[in-house]
């Protein structure tokens, strides 16, 4: 097994075609496609369905990817290494995040690393911070910036605590409560609610918090990303409960602070093997030391 053969499997199995993981791999489908068959006849298994509509994986195919993943990333960490040693920073550094983090500027992190490390390969993915955990764990994030409850904890990586804030409600300008300074849970639940999808990580900090107070909500809308909650709110569709660090960067909306408001924990994620060499550098630029205690309070 070679891994340049590893690689067009995974490329085939990401795409779902030959021709696109061809021109993914700059290499000619032809040349693609016999690897990919040499390496099913080593195996002695077929990876892939073939027709001349579709490409799907066979149920050896999807058993050999979670290993074929780990295999490239460690040959590509073991070159990273390498150039660590002679004091070079390479290979991969993909970062996931959720759009409300505040306690670190990504972007502009993101610049100065580039600056400093032209030769590492940079992605950024936005998402929910179970599926990012998640991620990080399967080892297709080397990185992820999560808001999470105080009572979640992520399983299977390296957790640091970034920062703790409190959530405050976000309300149309009009709406009456918009020239309150402050409201307790119990009024709000008799207002309509946007906000992220049930099961998720943001939003499990708000439903844990009415249900300890004993109160029931109308969450009417469920968007898939914050940042489209203050167009619902803007409105006077619903309200909302958002970050008080992250409402600032808002405009169109009122803010109250709540009386019994939640508590919400901004964390930084990686692998449990340790960071690779261009993750350590990223975690260093930010001023987040790889060898902090990791936090062992409950997160939920």
């Amino acid at each position: 097994m070679e891994l340049q053969q590893v690689r067009y499997v995974l490329a085939v199995a990401e795409t779902l075609s030959f021709t696109r993981a061809a021109e993914r791999c700059l290499v000619v489908q032809s040349a693609l496609s016999h690897q990919v068959a040499r390496l099913e006849q080593e195996l002695g298994a077929r990876l892939f369905e073939r027709t001349s509509r579709r490409v799907r994986l066979t149920a050896a195919g999807e058993a050999f990817l979670p290993a074929a993943r780990q295999c490239l990333e460690a040959a590509e960490r073991a070159v990273a290494e390498v150039a660590a040693a002679v004091g070079e920073v390479r290979g991969r550094l993909a970062v996931g995040l959720i759009s409300t983090v505040t306690a670190v500027d990504i972007p502009v992190g993101l610049r100065e690393f580039r600056g400093r490390h032209p030769q590492v390969r940079i992605s950024l993915r936005v998402g929910a911070s179970k599926d990012l955990v998640e991620q990080v764990r399967q080892g297709a994030l080397d990185v992820a910036f999560l808001g999470l409850p105080t009572t979640f904890r992520p399983e299977g990586v390296t957790a640091r605590e970034l920062a703790r804030g409190r959530l405050v409600a976000a309300v149309a300008p009009d709406h009456p409560l918009a020239s309150r300074e402050r409201v307790p849970l119990r009024e709000l639940a008799a207002e309509p609610f946007v906000d992220l999808p049930a099961g998720s990580a943001g939003r499990a900090q708000t439903d844990l918090a009415f249900a300890a107070a004993g109160l029931v909500r109308d969450v009417a809308f469920e968007v898939d990303e914050a940042s489209y909650i203050p167009r619902l709110v803007g409105p006077g569709l619903a309200v909302a409960m958002l970050p008080a660090a992250y409402v600032p960067q808002l405009t169109g909306i009122a803010v109250v602070e709540v009386t019994d408001a939640p508590t919400r924990i901004e964390t930084v994620v990686w692998p449990r093997t340790g960071p690779s060499p261009a993750t350590a550098a990223f975690l260093a630029l930010l001023g987040i030391p790889d060898d902090a205690p990791t936090r062992n309070d409950p997160i939920a």
